[in-house]
């Protein structure tokens, strides 16, 4: 048996509907031929990519790695070359609203031995911010790096909330903050502005949690958007994809950052691609307060964090034994919905 993780967050029924829909193009097929089984289920389909297909693919691609590998006693990262580091590192999730909480929850997290963070700007943000509401942003943002220090990496995601105006002016005010890499300036859907505001600023850019193809990848990278790439496994076609999306990035001179705000058999996956990818920066660990995975509980014997590093598991497959007890009884209906926010005007905001 093979484990996979496959959800568009906000959309799980959908999902897992999707993968029923398939299934008749999976079953009875030998589980070896990972690539040949990948081309049906998206070449298959005469509508193809977007975030529900590929993520239904991503989650039986990780399940067909997962069998392949325990079949042959070896780790996934054996069969795509073999390992090129000793240990992933990983950057915790400071969860807060507000300065206070966030000085709380990132100082926490440091306290646990991470040595790298990432923030979020405030929640709703105008598209066009007052210069009032940059420098108090700013601020905010100011008095968690004096908090923890310049030794720890932080990354700020701007979730694409404001618009390229508004993230030009942000990021030349955080020249003293010196952040690991602004994710999501803009849109992911306008590579040409985010390439603007990269050319404007000079920062390091990170996107990719929203695009769901090596071809959607092309194009943010070819318009010169980008410097970190972050596909993420369950959702831009699982660990095959993702190998050739890690590729093209190296051909373009590019490091990865695999997107993960999910739980521990996606974690899994990404650890078996940034163990064998020489192009690897820095994996998402979606952190709780205490500083424990989302899915804690849920793995036979959950990944350790050392000072903000995971060593490379040597078991079969995704290296991981899932506890199907744990996992049933937390089984929910799928009713989790992106939040709702909103303008103080009443419009729509972007979460």
């Amino acid at each position: 048996m093979g484990w996979g993780e496959a959800i568009v967050e906000g959309a799980s029924r959908t999902v897992a509907s999707l993968i029923d829909e398939l299934s008749d193009l999976v079953l009875g097929q030998d589980p070896r031929r990972i690539e040949h089984i990948w081309q049906m289920l998206y070449r298959g389909n005469f509508y193809r990519g977007g975030p529900h297909l590929m993520s239904a693919i991503s989650g039986l691609d990780q399940a067909l790695w997962d069998i392949k590998g325990k079949a042959l006693g070896a780790p996934v990262y054996e069969l795509l070359g073999g390992r090129v580091r000793d240990h992933v590192r990983v950057y915790a999730h400071s969860r807060a609203n507000g300065t206070e909480t966030a000085v709380e929850s990132a100082t926490r997290l440091v306290a646990a031995g991470f040595d790298a963070l990432k923030l979020g700007i405030t929640v709703p943000f105008p598209v066009q911010p007052s210069p009032a509401m940059i420098d108090a942003e700013l601020a905010s943002l100011m008095v968690v790096r004096e908090a923890v220090g310049r030794e720890v990496d932080i990354a700020i995601d701007f979730h694409g909330r404001t618009s390229g105006d508004a993230a030009i002016s942000l990021i030349r005010g955080l020249d003293e903050f010196a952040p690991l890499f602004i994710e999501e300036p803009v849109v992911p859907e306008d590579p040409g502005e985010m390439a603007r505001v990269r050319r404007a600023t000079g920062a390091v850019i990170a996107t990719g949690e929203r695009l769901f193809s090596r071809w959607d990848f092309r194009k943010t990278i070819e318009a010169g958007a980008v410097s970190i790439v972050q596909p993420d496994l369950c959702h831009a076609g699982g660990i095959s994809e993702v190998r050739r999306i890690a590729s093209y990035a190296e051909a373009n001179s590019l490091q990865i950052a695999p997107h993960n705000p999910l739980g521990p058999i996606s974690l899994a996956a990404c650890i078996q691609i940034a163990a064998a990818s020489p192009n690897f920066l820095i994996q998402e660990h979606p952190t709780l307060p205490d500083g424990s995975d989302l899915g804690h509980g849920i793995l036979q014997e959950p990944f350790v964090v050392e000072g903000s590093r995971i060593a490379i598991p040597e078991r079969s497959g995704l290296g991981v034994e899932v506890s199907e007890e744990s996992l049933i009884e937390r089984v929910y209906d799928g009713g989790w919905r992106t939040p709702q926010v909103r303008h103080s005007d009443g419009a729509v905001a972007d979460w």
